[in-house]
């Protein structure tokens, strides 16, 4: 049966067609400063709504300051790098008590 479905398509040969291939020149590569794309990128406070803790299943909320989304519940700061949330639990930092305590009276 295979063998019927691949007659049906024609078989060209890439042998004698030439691809045109363009090279960059080092001098035509842009090199983008770090801090300059991270101010362009910031990330949108709307999916909060839809994000939540991979390993608690609970809501996050987001901090400005450090750029992190952060479960109060297990004490867990994910990164946001470049506006995409990185919710992966390896790559993600715990946090000390006393700063979700410093968040927490930040906010009355």
């Amino acid at each position: 049966m295979f063998r019927n479905v691949c007659r049906q398509f024609p078989v060209t040969p890439l042998i004698n067609k030439r691809i045109p291939v363009r090279t960059l020149r080092v001098s035509e590569i842009r090199f983008n400063d770090k801090s300059e794309q991270s101010s362009t990128y910031s990330f949108d406070k709307s999916l909060l709504k839809y994000l939540v803790c991979p390993l608690s299943k609970k809501p996050l909320r987001y901090e400005e300051q450090t750029n992190e989304l952060i479960n109060d519940e297990l004490g867990i700061a994910y990164p946001v790098v470049d506006g995409i949330p990185n919710l992966i639990p390896q790559d993600a930092r715990k946090i000390h008590r006393n700063e979700m305590h410093k968040n927490d009276s930040k906010l009355e």
